[in-house]
């Protein structure tokens, strides 16, 4: 993490950045934190000001629990000047500044992930991928935003290798941003879906939004991207990028690297590829597992590990939690948790995993509303309930409002009997419990706002 002097990080910021005192300059700061509640010793405090509360009502507080220093908003009155501040203008964009500024006297190799679905597993399968050979931190958690990614940047250890970082978005210039100040060598596009239409308002909309993750890249880069999406593989070859090379992956033949032999089981996936004689073991569901295996491949490529190795790369990996996640349930229930977030590319994904599953006498589906989709969220739902296979699925349920559109699509498939909806997640969770037994499994899906991980948790 960052460690540096005051003075140094106030240089970092830049001449809007002063001391509270002339004898404060020396004190060393380690890491930063914006969570008073969370603070480490030597960390430098970033309180923001909003409209309900104002961190800077904690900075007193923060120091005397360890911090060595915070930041302070100079319209906020009242400073506490016999604690050592660094006075800014804006907090975020300080942030930001120290952020650039500490990346680019970092000596490392940035990984720049984004796309609609599959960040996350693919940051987590990159990451285990190159640690065969390198010292790699990767984003923690959800920190992939304006915010995030900077506080990622700075937790950056600075004889780190290679930085694996996940870019999010909910509109245009977001990706640009997080992009020139990360500077990746490689980058990512994972795939085009229909999160954030209701901003972005088209997927070639989307498309253009994720494609700005090649404003940053480095000189003679690699771009790996999802061939098998039109979106994607009409613009990307043509792109010349500082000399830029890109690779495409996919289930079809006609990219760079491609996946052929697939099995599928209760426990993950065998595949071969075009690249080599050797059999993968991905102990992860679902085949769209495997497409993130293979972005992530291209990466480790790039930064000279075998495919002969990778192999060892994907023996004990796991994901993030609550995505694709195999549970036991009470009984020896088997539970999928992909609660943490849905998309109609993701849903359709993870409802082939439980469709294709052997070894279970019967399989039930919990899904949930999918957030952020426009003015045609009723229709992405019901076309997500009405192409559900009703002879490989026992039982849907279905929870919110936009949950009801699911239902009544698979209503035209299944009949009323096999489908409820709720509204009451207690509810649901005692009409599912009357249906499962030891030989069941259950897929739980949703936009992570529905929290459907509190079923998981009614079901273990």
């Amino acid at each position: 993490m960052i460690r540096r002097s005051l003075q140094q990080a106030a240089d970092m910021i830049g001449p809007d950045a002063t001391l509270s005192s002339d004898n404060i300059g020396e004190i060393v700061i380690n890491g930063v934190t914006i969570d008073s509640r969370k603070i480490q010793q030597g960390n430098l405090f970033i309180p923001f000001k909003g409209d309900k509360t104002d961190g800077h009502q904690y900075v007193e507080a923060a120091i005397q629990n360890g911090a060595a220093a915070s930041f302070w908003q100079k319209d906020v009155p009242n400073p506490p000047q016999h604690l050592p501040l660094i006075y800014v203008s804006d907090p975020m964009t300080s942030i930001q500044s120290l952020a650039k500024s500490y990346r680019n006297e970092l000596d490392l190799k940035v990984v720049g992930i984004t796309g609609s679905n599959g960040k996350t597993s693919t940051k987590d399968i990159t990451t285990n991928l190159l640690s065969l050979k390198y010292k790699v931190q990767k984003t923690e958690g959800n920190y992939n935003n304006h915010l995030g990614l900077p506080l990622t940047v700075l937790s950056l250890e600075e004889d780190t290798d290679i930085a694996v970082l996940e870019m999010g978005m909910s509109g245009r210039g977001e990706i640009d941003f997080l992009t020139k100040l990360a500077e990746p060598d490689v980058v990512v596009i994972t795939n085009i879906g229909e999160s954030h239409l209701q901003d972005l308002g088209s997927r070639e909309g989307i498309a253009e939004a994720k494609l700005e993750i090649l404003n940053g890249l480095k000189k003679h880069g690699r771009i790996v991207y999802f061939g098998d999406e039109p979106l994607l593989s009409a613009k990307i070859p043509s792109i010349k990028k500082q000399g830029a090379e890109s690779c495409s992956f996919g289930l079809e033949d006609i990219n760079g690297l491609y996946p052929f032999e697939i099995e599928e089981s209760s426990t993950g996936s065998k595949f071969k590829i075009n690249r080599s004689d050797n059999e993968f073991n991905l102990p992860i569901l679902g085949k769209h597992n495997i497409l993130n295996a293979l972005a992530a491949m291209l990466v480790a490529d790039y930064f000279d590990i075998s495919y002969e190795k990778m192999n060892e790369g994907f023996q004990n990996l796991k994901l993030t939690n609550m995505r694709m996640e195999l549970l036991e349930g009470q009984d020896g229930l088997k539970i999928i948790n992909d609660a943490y977030n849905a998309s109609p590319t993701s849903m359709r994904a993870a409802i082939n995993v439980l469709q294709s599953l052997p070894g279970f006498k019967h399989k039930v589906l919990v899904l949930g509303d999918m957030l952020e989709l426009g003015p045609d969220e009723a229709m992405f739902h019901y076309g997500i309930g009405e192409t559900i296979d009703a002879a490989a699925i026992d039982y849907v349920f279905t929870f919110g409002e936009l949950g009801r559109h699911i239902a009544e699509g698979a209503k035209k498939v299944f009949g009323d009997d096999r489908v409820q909806s709720f509204l009451d997640k207690n509810e649901l969770i005692n009409a599912l419990k009357k249906v499962v037994d030891g030989d069941t499994a259950v897929l739980v899906k949703a936009s992570r706002g529905m929290r459907l991980e509190e079923v998981v948790k009614a079901l273990q």
